[in-house]
């Protein structure tokens, strides 16, 4: 086998190494971590220098109650397809994030989280058994305690994921009721987002915008329904690694005005697909080579509620620097929670994209040390520049992570990129 040059989604970090691809359930064995479609966008899918195994040909569904919405599959299926399939039959898996792109397998190793955690917590709340491959397959459920734990957002360090079996929620179509209304500034905008009671909430913010414009954005409040379905427009692809200037900070600016006054001051509500709601970029594909050759890094964090004023002072952090692409949302968070090492907590979460530069970098340096000063954490699918201590720091129950890892992978054939930049599995 030949080796291959790979990279997380923002490309800022490679790996070099084998990738091997299984097709039957018969092939897995835990000597190599896996990866999906590597939508992490640091170093969490990456095995410089030695093999890691692609999961995506491992994307049957293996069983479907209709009625009561449980739902068996293989770890390579993405959500996106289970959405395209399932929302016609009146089912939809119960939280989806950004990109439909991601397979369940990866959904689970980062507890992912979607715009509906405020009600429905993390994606491995409605996990109800996987099925992991150690020395031998082994089934683990809610009830199987710190293992259990240690999967759910353990970045795959517990065995292969193999198969899960999901606990869908209702649809009522395949089409989605929007709202849209415009947030005016910070306290307005984190104002909206609390008082929203709908089933799905998210807010783009304008992350040039500053003065009495700062933390200005779009609130979008929507529920599934039924409708008449647009016609089909399709996919674009980004072509080539974007120039330097691209996304330049006059343009961003320009951008961003422009999509906020989209909507009109009073607001407004559409109907949209599913797949325009929940994975609004999925459609421009390969659009992280907007960010040109070097890649790009997304910061995200989240802090508690009493802390939504350190929150504000990144977005002015941010604002000021020049450095933000279009690509920022802030959301409410709940508090679904599954894993020792799950990103979310009760509190506010704020994600910006940035290109790879050095001003960039250090930029995102104060905004980790603001958010540990808040009592806040990174999320592990989008790092690619925190130090291990800071980690820990943030993820206290990481020694119960660890020590429930050593005895599942003992001579850390699962080890990543990742936990060895991190040092995460010291004890």
């Amino acid at each position: 086998m030949s080796e291959t040059e790979y990279t997380g989604w923002g490309r800022a970090l490679r790996a070099k190494g084998i990738l091997t691809r299984p097709d039957t359930p018969s092939a897995l064995k835990a000597d190599a971590p896996a990866t999906g479609n590597r939508r992490s966008y640091g170093d969490a899918p990456l095995n410089s220098g030695g093999t890691a195994m692609d999961m995506t040909r491992l994307d049957r569904i293996i069983a479907f109650d209709r009625e009561t919405g449980v739902l068996t599959v293989e770890a390579g299926i993405t959500l996106g397809e289970l959405a395209r399939l399932l929302a016609p039959q009146g089912w939809l898996p119960a939280v989806m994030p950004g990109t439909g792109f991601a397979t369940v397998g990866g959904a689970i190793a980062m507890d992912v989280h979607g715009k509906n955690h405020h009600i429905a917590g993390s994606f491995c709340r409605h996990v109800t058994a996987i099925t992991l491959i150690q020395d031998k397959p082994r089934k683990i459920t809610p009830k199987s305690g710190a293992l259990w734990k240690a999967t759910c957002g353990g970045l795959g360090q517990t065995g292969i994921i193999a198969q899960a079996t999901l606990q869908l929620t209702r649809a009522r179509g395949d089409m989605m009721l929007v709202s849209e209304r415009r947030a005016t500034d910070w306290d307005h905008h984190i104002a909206l987002l609390d008082a929203s009671d709908a089933p799905y909430t998210v807010g783009w913010i304008d992350a040039t915008a500053t003065g009495d414009a700062l933390g200005r954005g779009i609130v979008e409040e929507g529920e599934t329904c039924r409708g008449l379905r647009p016609s089909a427009r399709g996919t674009k692809k980004i072509p080539m690694d974007a120039p330097h200037w691209a996304l330049s900070g006059p343009i961003v600016k320009a951008f961003n005005a422009a999509y906020y006054r989209r909507v009109p001051k009073s607001g407004r509500t559409v109907v949209r697909t599913i797949q325009d709601f929940f994975f609004p970029l999925d459609k421009i594909h390969d659009w992280n080579r907007l960010y040109g050759k070097r890649g790009f890094h997304q910061f995200q964090c989240v802090v508690p509620l009493d802390q939504s004023g350190a929150l504000r002072d990144m977005m002015k952090m941010i604002a000021r620097s020049g450095l933000a692409s279009p690509l920022a949302v802030l959301k409410r968070m709940g508090e679904g929670r599954e894993g020792y090492m799950s990103f979310p907590m009760e509190g506010y979460t704020l994600a910006v994209d940035f290109p790879n530069r050095p001003q960039a970098r250090r930029l995102i340096a104060k905004l980790e040390a603001a958010t540990v000063a808040a009592g806040g954490r990174l999320y592990l699918a989008k790092d690619a520049l925190s130090s291990g201590d800071a980690i820990k720091a943030m993820y206290p129950d990481t020694p119960k992570w660890a020590r429930t890892v050593a005895k599942a992978d003992p001579d850390g054939h699962l080890q990543t990129d990742m936990t060895r930049r991190l040092d995460l599995r010291t004890i």
